[in-house]
């Protein structure tokens, strides 16, 4: 069975198959800093994750995406007080070309339900 929840426009943000919830690129408000960026992409991964039965101690991997990798100290320091770090899941880290001006992170989620 596949579960899929909170449409928006073409996507749905979360997609549940075989006790594993897979979630969309989260992004922040395009032009806040960076810091804010990530508390905002981090609290709707929380929102995401309850939403699907799960929480951020059940995420398995984490690709993250920095329109600057100067960046990447930045939103550790975010990350690091928001993941506990007995339960810090894998994750990988790149730069690239946002797809709107001003968006400088985005993170991809794949969880345990």
């Amino acid at each position: 069975m596949i579960e899929r929840f909170d449409f928006d426009t073409r996507i749905h943000h979360g997609v549940i198959h075989n006790g594993t919830v897979y979630l969309t690129g989260q992004v922040g408000t395009p032009g806040a800093p960076v810091e804010a960026q990530m508390a905002e992409v981090l609290a709707k991964i929380d929102r995401l994750l309850q939403k699907a039965g799960s929480d951020r101690t059940r995420i398995l991997h984490v690709q993250m995406w920095l329109d600057d990798i100067r960046d990447f100290d930045a939103v550790n320091r975010v990350w690091d007080a928001w993941m506990p770090m007995e339960h810090a899941p894998a994750r990988s880290s790149g730069e690239g070309r946002m797809a709107k001006p001003g968006m400088l992170v985005e993170l991809i989620v794949t969880a345990a339900v």
